[in-house]
């Protein structure tokens, strides 16, 4: 018998929890100058979901390092633009995702 999901109710395998938190999130990105004139992308804004996992997938697609912290992925370089389209393509809702 497989497990269920304690928000949703649906089975393990048909949770659309992450799904639907993807959606309802308000996403900044922003540069930031660092020691020695380093530009970082931080990208902050996630909640209830799993951001270790989107940030694998960033720094994968993006060729750069990087790591999460709290509820934020910091990524090294100036991605600010490219961050955007990737998190577009990994559902997260255009409209709100705001670059500053």
């Amino acid at each position: 018998m497989s497990d269920i999901c304690p928000k949703c109710g649906l089975a393990k395998e048909l949770c659309v929890c992450e799904t639907i938190a993807k959606e309802e999130q308000r996403i900044t990105i922003r540069i930031d100058k660092r020691r020695f004139g380093k530009l970082t992308t931080v990208i902050d804004g996630f909640e209830d979901i799993d951001i270790k996992d989107i940030a694998k997938k960033l720094k994968s697609k993006l060729a750069c390092g990087g790591t999460f912290k709290g509820k934020s992925i910091e990524l090294q370089g100036n991605h600010a633009g490219n961050a955007k389209k990737e998190l577009i393509n990994l559902g997260f809702n255009p409209n709100a995702i705001d670059i500053k």
